[in-house]
């Protein structure tokens, strides 16, 4: 590392980490050591930490020191496990290719100009009906280019770098970089097989978080799905925070059975979002954006000065995706494979005596002492799994396993494995106490 200035030492460092020469979790020196190292004021060492931790790329822990995040928000690097050949990988959170649909784009025979409505009429015909289905007010619709990208527009529309959200603990990985990326402050509220726990969405909201991002169904990675009493108790704790933002990701609306519960409503300003990536698959990028009137014309007004719009071709092909009966007849049969393919493995470790979660969803959130020694015995068994790591804020170790394409008749082997993992820690455990 060098540099005079804190720009020049936060630089170093971030090039540092784009040429690998810097891993991931790799423990920095403290500001005191860092300025000896580098000969300038401690304030400049303190100022280049504070720039990297705005722009997501270390993280401070207290006594723990400083460390480069486990995915920086500088780096273009995804987060995947180097596996042995023939490993069967339930690591990665993706639909089943062969249950998604074959979509056909519809010929252009008008062309799209600027000025025209920025939302595909048939795709708004059917959003509002799918939304007023679901209880959302669909009086304002756009479209934004998948659930991430319009999380990050509300976001963005409302908050500052250094402002509180609260989000789901364990949550969506790729959107703790987010946060990161865009230098807000994560705070963490507990997830169940209801959804978020509402004293910890208390505390958090106490704690100055001025938005609450929720999974309304197949929560990622802990397979949650809000009940209606949950959402009643989160819309109760809102009531008295009407200007903290609510945004309800519905990711997976079209493959879950549960009906949804949202908390959009309860506050102010609010932001429900119906993606396309898992039921259509991951290249539609596409969500429709149900919102209140000020945070849909900031969204929109953002929009119209850099994208103007999302595709009408790829608006256009979801639209006939969703009109077209034979498409939905293969999208519900999905989510009927996928419900069966999850359970199998849920039953198959309650059958064993192992913890697991997974209400819905493509995923199976397994509480574990210790992720290393539990990913490496179901590696040893010829499958792998995420570690919870990546996922977690303050919750305790797990694994995340996927069970998209999971063949049922798997699930006990995988569930042999990591019921072999559990045993192997409780030996030790016992070992270990014996001896003391």
């Amino acid at each position: 590392m060098g540099g005079a200035r804190a720009t020049d030492i936060a630089a170093d460092i971030e090039s540092a980490i784009t040429a690998g020469r810097l891993a991931a979790g790799t423990a920095l020196p403290t500001v005191r050591d860092l300025a000896a190292q580098l000969s300038v004021n401690p304030n400049t060492a303190a100022n280049a930490y504070r720039l990297l931790r705005e722009r997501g790329t270390i993280e401070t822990h207290g006594r723990n020191g400083t460390r480069i995040r486990n995915r920086p928000a500088t780096s273009t690097a995804g987060r995947s496990l180097v596996l042995p050949t023939g490993t069967v990988d339930l690591s990665t959170g993706h639909p089943d290719p062969a249950l998604l649909p074959h979509l056909y784009p519809r010929p252009v025979t008008d062309p799209a100009r600027y000025g025209d409505p920025v939302v595909d009429p048939g795709l708004l015909r059917c959003g509002e009906r799918l939304l007023d289905r679901d209880g959302v007010d669909s009086t304002r619709l756009l479209c934004t280019f998948g659930a991430l990208d319009g999380i990050d527009r509300v976001l963005t529309a409302h908050l500052r770098p250094g402002d509180a959200v609260a989000m789901e603990d364990p949550g969506w990985t790729q959107l703790l970089d987010l946060l990161a990326a865009d230098r807000l402050t994560t705070l963490p509220v507990r997830v169940d097989d209801d959804g978020p726990d509402p004293a910890a969405l208390a505390t958090a909201l106490s704690d100055g978080a001025r938005a609450f991002i929720v999974t309304t169904r197949a929560q990622n990675p802990y397979g949650s799905a809000i009940t209606a009493e949950r959402a009643a108790a989160l819309r109760a704790v809102l009531t008295d925070h009407q200007d903290v933002v609510t945004i309800d990701d519905d990711h997976g609306a079209d493959l879950a059975a549960a009906a949804p519960h949202p908390v959009a409503g309860a506050t102010r300003y609010w932001a429900y979002l119906r993606s396309a990536s898992k039921a259509y698959g991951p290249d539609l990028r596409i969500a429709l954006m149900a919102a209140d009137e000020t945070t849909h014309d900031r969204v929109a007004g953002r929009l119209r000065h850099t994208a103007r719009h999302v595709s009408r071709i790829i608006q256009g092909t979801w639209s006939g995706a969703l009109a077209d009966h034979a498409t939905q007849r293969l999208i519900q049969m999905a989510g009927e494979k996928y419900d069966e393919r999850r359970a199998a493995l849920v039953d198959a470790l309650a059958a064993r005596g192992v913890e697991a979660h997974g209400r819905s969803g493509l995923n199976v959130w397994v509480p574990v002492s210790d992720e290393s020694a539990a990913l490496s015995a179901l590696i040893a068994h010829g499958y792998a799994a995420a570690p919870g790591s990546w996922f977690r804020i303050r919750s305790g170790p797990a694994l995340r396993v996927t069970t998209a394409a999971l063949d049922p008749q798997d699930a006990p082997c995988v569930a042999d494995a990591l019921a072999e993992a559990a045993r192997g820690r409780r030996e030790r455990a016992a070992s270990v106490s014996g001896a003391v």
